[in-house]
């Protein structure tokens, strides 16, 4: 196995029913990016039941050296034996970074793996870079570092945070702002087992039964994102955002103003506290684009924005610029759109 002196950039895989989360493979791509930087190698931890040809779609993903832990106990995720199947592939790896997806199981499992092995842990990353950092006090620099970079105090601010003493460097990260990159199927790399024997304790919670719902939204993997904001005026308002995205088969989308004003659920939202999506097409609709908001849109092929304020900061970056009120403008789009909806048939 190659190694050097900054160890492998290592990423937790989650999959389920041994298909792979697209958040583990959105994090290989950036995981690719970050050990070109530092001339290293991406592992890939993949605790199973059985890893059958997950393997070969790691590779293609990116992964250099997939660590598998098969065993009929990690089947479904549980605290306990996910944290030490991921514990033993970090101290057979001795990875200079790790990177967990911010999910539901990322952020149950990070801490614990971040805790076992005595390590720090930045939560919920919008952003990875290498850099360097130096300590006046000490008059010490650390090069290569992982800049860990994370909204704060509510997304008002950015934060970069560093682990120049502790290591591995840990992050969860959230879905969608990672580009997912091209599978390259031709790809190889080596898979090297882990055994890992479970206690009593480590079984201690059991799994009595499985309830799966579908997901009801789907920012990320939406190709037309409708979103609106305080501008909307009210929640009836907002019905209209709601009729507009069921016409054009899009996925309904909201600033964190609308999200706090009660006239959309929190899984609506999009911007650095919300969901990031790269749509083909976004319409903002009522929406000022603060740069909370835009940092979670502004990868979207073409944004169109509706608002009355001539001034509005997202007109300085979307593509197609309507000033006018969006109670007059979006019917109008309505009727449009079915005229050619219309003519197509």
């Amino acid at each position: 196995m190659e190694k050097n002196k900054y160890g492998h950039v290592a990423v937790f895989i989650q999959q389920h029913n041994s298909k792979i989360e697209a958040v583990s493979l959105e994090l290989l791509g950036r995981a690719t990016e970050l050990a070109k930087e530092l001339d290293t190698k991406v592992s890939a931890y993949l605790p199973c039941e059985k890893a059958g040809e997950m393997t070969k779609a790691l590779f293609s993903y990116g992964a250099d050296y997939v660590y598998t832990i098969e065993n009929k106990e990690l089947k479904d995720f549980r605290s306990l034996p996910y944290t030490k199947a991921v514990v033993e592939a970090v101290k057979k790896d001795a990875p200079c970074i790790v990177l967990f997806g911010a999910t539901r199981t990322g952020r149950d499992l990070a801490p614990r793996v971040a805790s076992t092995i005595r390590s720090g842990l930045t939560a919920d990353c919008t952003e990875l870079k290498i850099g360097s950092y130096t300590d006046n006090k000490a008059g010490k620099t650390y090069e290569k570092l992982l800049y860990q970079i994370r909204p704060a105090f509510g997304g008002n601010i950015i934060a970069t945070i560093i682990n120049p003493e502790w290591h591995p460097q840990m992050a969860t990260v959230r879905e969608g702002v990672m580009k997912m990159r091209e599978p390259n199927t031709s790809r190889k790399g080596e898979v090297i087992p882990i055994n890992v024997t479970f206690s009593d304790v480590d079984l201690a919670v059991k799994i009595i039964d499985k309830v799966i719902k579908e997901k009801k939204v789907n920012l990320t993997g939406a190709n037309i994102v409708v979103a609106g904001g305080m501008g909307v005026g009210s929640k009836d308002c907002f019905c209209k955002i709601n009729e507009f995205a069921k016409i054009i088969n899009a996925e309904v989308g909201a600033s964190r103003a609308a999200v706090d004003q009660g006239w959309v659920s929190k899984e609506h939202q999009v911007g650095q506290t919300g969901v990031t999506v790269r749509p083909k097409l976004y319409i903002a609709c009522g929406i000022s684009g603060s740069v909370q908001h835009k940092a979670g849109m502004d990868q979207a092929l073409k944004i169109i924005a509706i608002n009355s304020d001539p001034e509005a900061p997202i007109f300085k970056f979307a593509h197609v610029k309507i000033v006018g009120d969006l109670n007059t403008v979006i019917p109008m789009m309505i009727e449009a759109y079915k005229k050619i909806d219309v003519s197509k048939k």
